[in-house]
């Protein structure tokens, strides 16, 4: 008879001394040659133990010592395993990525995953809380690799996340993306930002960006590369803020209506 206590140990030091933080069923299933109603109970000792939590049905990560406080170790050590197990393009990107290039302003437990369709359900729970936002399409090249220690994970580059911040507002602001951009913006690349604005295909976003590094942030340089990008296409007056009126100053050179006032902190 399996001792099932101990084979489980074995498995997770298994995973651990592969540099991996996560099991799933299909895999306790195969190593048991079992089905899940056989070891459905000691899986849930191991998560009342808090030593492995379920992120989704079938998905658990490994709770390891430095992060027993936590009761669950960071999205960046076990996102990239779990969208490959789901079969799922992702990036990290928004205010998620924007962290992860320095931004201060952005300390939150929340986590932006960008994923095509079809759409997610988001994680939220006392641990957790992953946002998925669907995206129709990306060029793969607006998407960098960063190393950690459970190996690789997919990042928008910091011209894509500053795009993104600009078209993705539903759950902030205009005034928290801009001073989020300001800090970014010496980690932009001017022609990386030309590039990747020709390949976005949300023109509202390159107006938005385009006013904002014009008229706000003093950045000249990377408004002329937005404004070298716009005169390609044809663009109708855009809102400068969605939750604001609709009515607002005409800015005629990014055609942006001007509906709130932005203040950047120094």
């Amino acid at each position: 008879m399996i001792n099932m206590k101990k084979s489980i140990d074995k498995v997770i030091f298994e995973k651990r001394a592969r540099g991996e933080y996560f099991i799933t069923i299909d895999e306790l299933k195969e190593y048991f040659n079992t089905s899940y109603n056989s070891i459905k109970q000691s899986i849930f000792r191991y998560k009342k133990k808090g030593k492995l939590s379920q992120i989704r049905k079938g998905f658990y990560v490994i709770t390891i010592p430095e992060y027993a406080k936590n009761k669950i170790i960071p999205v960046y050590l076990f996102i990239d395993d779990m969208m490959k197990w789901q079969k799922k393009d992702y990036y990290l990107g928004l205010l998620s990525a924007a962290s992860m290039f320095g931004a201060t302003q952005n300390q939150l437990m929340e986590t932006y995953i960008i994923i095509k369709r079809p759409p997610m359900r988001n994680i939220k729970n006392e641990k957790l809380s992953i946002n998925f936002i669907v995206k129709k399409d990306w060029n793969e090249k607006d998407i960098k690799k960063i190393k950690t220690d459970a190996g690789y994970i997919n990042i928008s580059s910091p011209e894509m996340t500053i795009l993104d911040l600009m078209y993705y507002m539903k759950n902030w602001g205009i005034n928290r993306a801009a001073n989020i951009i300001n800090e970014i913006a010496p980690k932009i690349d001017k022609k990386k930002l030309e590039i990747a604005a020709k390949r976005y295909n949300k023109k509202i976003a390159i107006q938005r960006l385009g006013y904002l590094f014009d008229r706000e942030l003093n950045e000249r340089e990377f408004a002329n590369v937005l404004s070298r990008v716009m005169k390609d296409n044809k663009y109708n007056y855009a809102l400068l803020s969605p939750h604001h009126s609709k009515k607002g100053k005409m800015i005629s050179e990014w055609k942006i209506i001007k509906n709130t006032e932005i203040e950047i902190e120094i």
